[in-house]
């Protein structure tokens, strides 16, 4: 498979070079790298040539880094069912960066870029439907973020004196913030063999 993979790597440095700023593999995997304008090229690429036909896409995703200037990493996943090889596409987002949609080319991707613009706040260009697919309409924030609170911003709740749904900020006494951090076991009257925590050494 291996071979396999480095032969992949090569025939996509040799036709698509220009589209990739970066290739590797690892963990029997190959995860090449893109830019912005080179996106659509290479994922087109990648479905239609007779040496790659990554027809199915399987996923996007994104993963937050806060500390990156570019703070977003943008993940596609393809496989190839004629050759049986997938292949991994990241692509570095900025945040005030738009990235271009790839539905033109996999059809599929609609809702996965959806899920990514809900879940991360990352926007695409000429999305046929770029709204939220996961939240709610009046939902603020994006929950996959790092700094999105853990307690999210409103609590829905069922009102029986107003007989109906109402949204209210998140609102948490001090006192359900408090955690002592003890693990199950030492709470426990007995200790199971394999969970006696060592004796100090005498001095």
């Amino acid at each position: 498979m291996s071979e396999a993979l480095k032969e992949l790597q090569s025939h996509l440095e040799l036709r698509v070079g220009e589209a990739l700023t970066g290739a590797q593999i690892a963990h029997g995997e190959l995860t090449v790298t893109t830019t912005l304008s080179q996106l659509v090229k290479l994922v087109r690429h990648l479905q239609v040539n007779e040496s790659t036909r990554f027809s199915t896409l399987v996923d996007i995703t994104a993963i937050d880094w806060p500390g990156r200037r570019k703070r977003f990493e943008v993940v596609y996943h393809f496989l190839s069912m004629y050759r049986n090889q997938r292949i991994r596409v990241k692509l570095a987002v900025a945040e005030d960066d738009i990235v271009p949609s790839i539905t033109a080319v996999h059809p599929s991707a609609n809702w996965f870029e959806r899920e990514v613009f809900d879940m991360f706040g990352i926007l695409f260009s000429g999305h046929p439907d770029l709204r939220r697919i996961l939240t709610d309409y009046g939902f603020r924030g994006n929950p996959l973020r790092k700094d999105f609170p853990t307690t999210g911003y409103t609590e829905v709740r069922y009102d029986e004196a107003l007989k109906r749904v109402v949204y209210e900020p998140v609102n948490l006494v001090q006192e359900y913030r408090q955690f002592d951090f003890m693990s199950p076991w030492e709470g426990a009257e007995y200790v199971l063999p394999g969970d006696e925590k060592p004796k100090e050494a005498h001095k």
